[in-house]
């Protein structure tokens, strides 16, 4: 016979064993659930904390980002702003000079108008002024009329007001005159 089982399994005394285990058992198996009940409501209770901070945390991020969102939005066009003072400041000088002539006046509208001109680019704002007989294009053009020409139809004849995009997106789409079908 092995150490481990002193007795045959279907012996009495071997019975006798197993029912003083299984008398044994019920305090042991109490005893033990309840330590398990101990480390689960510990292992709950870090669970719970640990969802909470989870929670707080992304609270915390979600106001960070709603607040760079709004600073975003309240200083967008410092930038642009900034870039158009130096236009600004030339306007308000050449108003300010007395006995201006027409040479003068016109120097400094083609000097103001180049500078506006670079603030805008620098600001990706960009012209939209198709040559004739571009094809139209209605996401970049807008049709005031339809004349009846020689080019193919559907084609720009004339700009009657440049359009301008800024980052590939149309602010203002150019007025044109187009070619009638024929």
């Amino acid at each position: 016979m092995s150490e481990a089982h002193p007795h045959p399994p279907n012996s009495p005394q071997a019975l006798n064993d197993e029912e003083a285990s299984a008398a044994l058992s019920p305090t042991d198996a109490l005893a033990d659930a309840q330590a398990e009940l101990v480390n689960l409501k510990a292992q709950n209770a870090d669970l719970a904390d640990q969802f909470l901070r989870g929670q707080a945390d992304v609270q915390n991020a979600r106001r960070r980002a709603d607040d760079e969102i709004a600073k975003a939005r309240k200083f967008a066009v410092e930038g642009f702003a900034d870039s158009l003072l130096p236009v600004l400041d030339s306007l308000e000088a050449g108003l300010a000079i007395p006995n201006v002539t027409i040479e003068q006046i016109r120097e400094g509208s083609e000097a103001t108008l180049r500078q506006l001109k670079s603030a805008l680019e620098r600001n990706k704002v960009v012209a939209i002024d198709p040559p004739a007989g571009t094809k139209f294009d209605p996401h970049h053009h807008q049709a005031i009329s339809v004349v009846p020409a020689e080019q193919e139809p559907n084609t720009v004849v004339t700009v009657l007001q440049k359009g301008y995009s800024i980052a590939d997106r149309v602010l203002r789409p150019a007025l044109v005159t187009v070619t009638a079908p024929k």
